[in-house]
């Protein structure tokens, strides 16, 4: 049985889109509507009536100047949903292990802009734990989060998005309150793979962080542990180092290679932990 007419209309579209994704595409201005149908084989009238119904739904983009099309909002808005979707699905369990490994509460952070929010939360089993996290935002430089989602940013990127006047700005409970003292920080950072804040964020409550990267290398997320200084701030750094091998282990699960170079056993341990 042939497939009905929307599935080959649907078939078509996507092949447009994958054009549209060449690095022909990706690396220039984009594609005129002449190339597409050139590589595509297809007249030229019917690739310019496809990409026009694509372009109101958002799905390409067409250079006012040139002409050109390349993909669209929409795509990439759904591709971040998507990436997210999977990075919540497979982090879950690496973070379910580490509260039972510190009895503390975890979280799962990414990047806003400038500023941090928080996809996933894990609890711990204690009485007293921070709530209400999921879906916050906070502004990058004031926490262990944050700190690690910008420690891969070089000195002039970090120069260019942040000044001493808005950092001075964050309560004075903030220990980085300079450019200078900031990116001194994200170099230490990436020194020892991880950041730790202490009384900072609220005096009481301190917390370790460590950098997730997906299959391309690039750091997507942030491990995070956040809990009460009395029963914490004695392990801070044994703390930490466990949250750089959940984050390893999840970057491995996610597919960075690098990550592959983990302990055996931790590797052992990653390739047993359910998936749900």
């Amino acid at each position: 049985m042939s497939p009905p007419r929307t599935a080959i209309g649907l078939r078509r579209d996507l092949e447009l889109l994958e054009v549209l994704r060449s690095p022909e595409a990706t690396w220039g201005a984009g594609l005129s509507v002449t190339r597409i149908a050139e590589l595509t084989g297809r007249e030229k009238s019917q690739v310019s009536r496809a990409l026009a119904g694509m372009r109101e739904e958002g799905l390409v983009d067409r250079d006012p100047e040139t002409l050109a099309y390349r993909c669209g909002w929409r795509l990439y808005a759904l591709a971040a949903a998507t990436g997210e979707s999977r990075l919540v699905h497979t982090a879950s369990p690496f973070l379910r292990r580490l509260v039972s490994q510190v009895r503390e509460t975890t979280h799962l952070c990414v990047l806003r802009g400038l500023s941090v929010m928080t996809l996933l939360t894990e609890a711990s089993p204690h009485a007293f734990r921070s709530l209400g996290w999921e879906g916050s935002v906070m502004f990058a430089s004031q926490t262990s989060a944050g700190r690690v989602l910008i420690s891969d940013w070089d000195d002039a990127a970090v120069r260019a998005s942040f000044t001493d006047e808005s950092l001075q700005r964050a309560p004075r409970t903030q220990r980085l309150r300079s450019v200078d003292a900031l990116i001194d920080e994200l170099h230490r950072i990436r020194a020892t793979g991880y950041a730790k804040v202490e009384d900072e964020l609220e005096e009481g409550l301190v917390g370790v962080s460590a950098p997730v990267r997906d299959f391309r290398g690039r750091l997507v997320a942030a491990v995070n542990i956040g809990a009460p200084s009395s029963r914490l701030q004695h392990q801070l750094d044994a703390a930490g180092r466990l949250t750089v091998r959940c984050a390893a282990q999840l970057s491995h699960a996610l597919g960075y290679a690098s990550a592959s170079r983990l302990h055996p056993a931790d590797q052992a341990e990653e390739a047993s932990t359910p998936q749900r």
